[in-house]
């Protein structure tokens, strides 16, 4: 185990307060970490919200296996330069972000429904009922 603290936001935003010249890349900010999600349960199953701000609809993928999900997006923030103008200062950036998370049931996914709607991922995520022909195996 290390001596060192982990970086952790709290550092970034110090940093952040000091100019941060020596922490972020010269050109732009970095692209998140992670997705952020709210996971909640109810009689229909699982809800789940993510936050992808500014990243088109076609540029989401979610990815269902068993009660394995995965949700990546393609985040496309590109520079804008015309000609004879100089950049100052740039904060947009270019790249894939994804999240991957267990739920405690598998998903039906005939009735799994995904929406996006300002910045926000909404997945209603139904449970999977259980084989009605399924039994209890005697071990010997």
């Amino acid at each position: 185990m290390s001596m060192f603290p982990a970086r952790n936001r709290l550092f970034d935003e110090l940093m952040a307060d000091m100019g941060g010249f020596y922490v972020k890349p010269l050109h732009g900010d970095a692209l998140p970490q992670s997705i952020r999600l709210d996971v909640q349960e109810d009689e229909q199953g699982y809800h789940v919200q993510a936050e992808l701000p500014g990243v088109k609809k076609e540029d989401i993928h979610v990815d269902i296996d068993g009660a394995i999900i995965t949700i990546k997006a393609l985040i496309r923030q590109h520079d804008s330069r015309t000609e004879g103008a100089r950049s100052l200062r740039s904060e947009r950036y270019y790249g894939s972000v994804a999240r991957r998370f267990e739920l405690p049931t598998e998903i039906d996914l005939e009735r799994a429904e995904a929406r996006y709607e300002e910045g926000l991922l909404h997945l209603l995520l139904p449970r999977r009922t259980a084989v009605a022909n399924s039994r209890k195996l005697n071990i010997r």
